[in-house]
């Protein structure tokens, strides 16, 4: 007799409210991943220029204590690897480092424009 008046207690979650679930994702999603992409691009570029101060000092503190002039070519990793640097540095983003000469300015592979904040150039 009072079943006619109880009515079905509704479980689950209908179609519609599932797709504006996965909207909304899909939109979060949006905003975030390429501020993820460039927050990582520039800590590798920071990285990198890091890398790049660090070869410089080696560098000139190879050509102070050997009384070395700038231009003089250092020939290689072997002259400040490990007495002036502790270990070959690694560019995050895969590029190499250029530039043997005392005095020169270091740079690495991929490049960039100066100034900008994912150039792996130093400032």
């Amino acid at each position: 007799m009072f079943n006619k008046f109880v009515k079905k207690a509704r479980h689950g979650f209908t179609l519609v409210e599932i797709m504006i679930v996965v909207l909304i994702i899909g939109i979060l999603l949006a905003i975030a991943v390429p501020n993820f992409v460039k927050a990582r691009d520039s800590s590798r570029a920071k990285s990198c220029q890091a890398n790049l101060k660090k070869i410089a000092a080696a560098k000139e503190m190879w050509a102070l204590d050997n009384s070395l002039p700038h231009g003089t070519p250092t020939t290689g990793w072997g002259n400040i690897v490990p007495e002036y640097i502790k270990s070959i540095p690694v560019c995050p983003s895969g590029g190499t480092y250029i530039s043997w000469e005392v005095g020169a300015t270091p740079t690495c592979s991929v490049g960039g424009t100066a100034g900008s904040p994912d150039a792996h150039v130093l400032p």
